[in-house]
């Protein structure tokens, strides 16, 4: 694969991310926030997080998710994706 099809987090800008069989991208209304529901595990995200694990559906690549946020965000998008993959929250 050539370098110039990966982000400066080393993630590959081809790969289409989805959420991991048993993760859930769920809004809760109490606590008025989203929520990763992961095996014996709630995360509670931000907007902006919530945002980009909401593009994980296997359709959209690391490039077209990265960039529908606008500036100098591009590689805070590419490493949230590299650190949630590495918790096996998306594949």
């Amino acid at each position: 694969m050539d370098t110039s099809e990966r982000g400066r987090a080393g993630l590959s800008m081809t790969w289409r991310p989805s959420l991991s069989p048993g993760a859930l991208l769920r809004h809760c209304p109490v606590r008025q926030a989203d929520l990763l529901i992961v095996p014996e595990r709630i995360v509670v995200l931000n907007a902006e997080a919530a945002s980009i694990v909401g593009l994980c559906d296997g359709h959209n690549t690391v490039e077209e998710i990265a960039a529908r946020f606008p500036g100098e965000v591009f590689a805070d998008v590419t490493e949230f994706l590299q650190d949630v993959r590495a918790q096996g929250w998306i594949r």
